[in-house]
């Protein structure tokens, strides 16, 4: 069933408010006046959600994890407790399994009507060879997976990656005629290029895009995708907003041969050889403001995603770390301290591809 989302969650009950960045603003003596903010609500469409959301792709795949249930709905038990419900999955974290982790603990604990679901397709994770597909066939064959695995309509379906040898047409036309029929509410695109989503957004009204962004990774600052987000109305909803696990007080890897065996990091260059102990510098510099500030280095570093009115998504395996990702919503940040971060972001910027080459291959289109 299609989740009724006309208003927000605040901690479980629902709450109609403004349509509006909701924000806190007090005058603060710190060397002069200043304006302080504190972001726990953003816009997305015709509605506003909490943040930061939930990615969960760490409990299931990439990231060296693979829980069991039992292990995972201490996690996702929390997160509703605390109120912390736009969740993230896609049918590629684990050939769906990712998807039937959310959606047996959505039949079991009675809460979708609590919950914004987000899904993806556009990688054919079922075919001998597991490349990226945005065909309309493809699409509306996902979808009934997706749906059948989490027992309900997703209320948002992004196409995960673009395939340049698929027309727009067809498969934004394929993504308008799933909205049109009832089975997602919203559509979106995942680490698209700003000419695709401009192109994308004129067949159909995009609803949302889904790309990297944290005080560790900017490039959507400069590739112009932000900035045509931000033009068309377009939510930005950041993934990896802990930069893939640095932007913790306690990143526990103390050189590249750390990551396990099974870890997505392994292989990718940003985590690999000299880039690891010169991107370790960029967390430094972070965590001598959090210090100061008396937050973790998560807790500055989602407040500050907020602060640029993007929904994050941090991923956790552990209820601890959900409940210090939700009270960044506690740190407000001055217009000093914004602008601190953004000469830190600005001046360290990180080496190394985002990705191994062959899925560096598959962003950008």
């Amino acid at each position: 069933m299609q989740s009724p989302f006309a208003t927000v969650i605040n901690s479980n009950i629902f709450h109609v408010r403004p349509f509006c960045i909701h924000q806190y603003r007090t005058t603060l003596s710190h060397r002069h006046s200043i304006s302080t903010m504190s972001t726990t609500t953003l816009p997305f469409s015709d509605i506003q959600v909490q943040v930061p959301g939930f990615g969960a792709m760490g409990l299931s795949s990439a990231m060296g994890n693979d829980l069991s249930y039992d292990q995972a709905e201490p996690v996702l038990l929390k997160a509703v407790e605390r109120g912390c419900i736009f969740w993230d999955t896609a049918v590629a974290y684990k050939n769906g399994a990712n998807e039937q982790l959310l959606g047996d603990f959505v039949k079991k604990h009675n809460v979708r009507d609590k919950l914004f679901v987000a899904s993806k397709c556009g990688f054919d994770v079922f075919g001998p060879q597991r490349t990226v597909t945005n065909s309309a066939s493809h699409i509306k064959e996902y979808i009934e997976g997706t749906i059948d695995r989490l027992g309900f309509t997703p209320d948002l379906y992004y196409l995960h990656r673009i395939d340049p040898n698929t027309p727009l047409e067809e498969s934004i036309g394929a993504l308008d005629e799933l909205r049109r029929a009832g089975k997602t509410k919203y559509i979106g695109l995942s680490e698209c290029s700003a000419a695709t989503l401009r192109k994308a957004n004129a067949i159909a009204k995009i609803d949302a895009i889904q790309a990297e962004y944290s005080a560790f990774e900017t490039i959507h600052e400069t590739n112009g995708l932000i900035e045509t987000a931000k033009e068309l109305g377009v939510a930005f909803v950041a993934f990896s907003p802990l930069g893939h696990g640095w932007l913790v007080d306690d990143f526990p890897f103390k050189s590249p041969d750390d990551f396990g065996p099974t870890d997505f990091r392994r292989t990718v260059p940003k985590f690999q050889g000299d880039n690891f102990y010169r991107n370790k510098a960029i967390v430094d510099e972070i965590k001598k403001l959090a210090t100061v500030k008396g937050c973790t280095v998560a807790q500055i570093a989602l407040a500050w995603v907020a602060a640029q009115g993007f929904i994050a998504i941090p991923g956790t395996t552990k209820a601890s770390r959900l409940d210090e990702n939700w009270d960044s919503r506690k740190v407000v940040l001055t217009e000093d301290e914004l602008e601190e971060m953004r000469r830190i972001v600005d001046e360290a910027k990180p080496v190394g591809a985002r990705f191994a080459p062959i899925f560096e291959s598959m962003v950008g289109h």
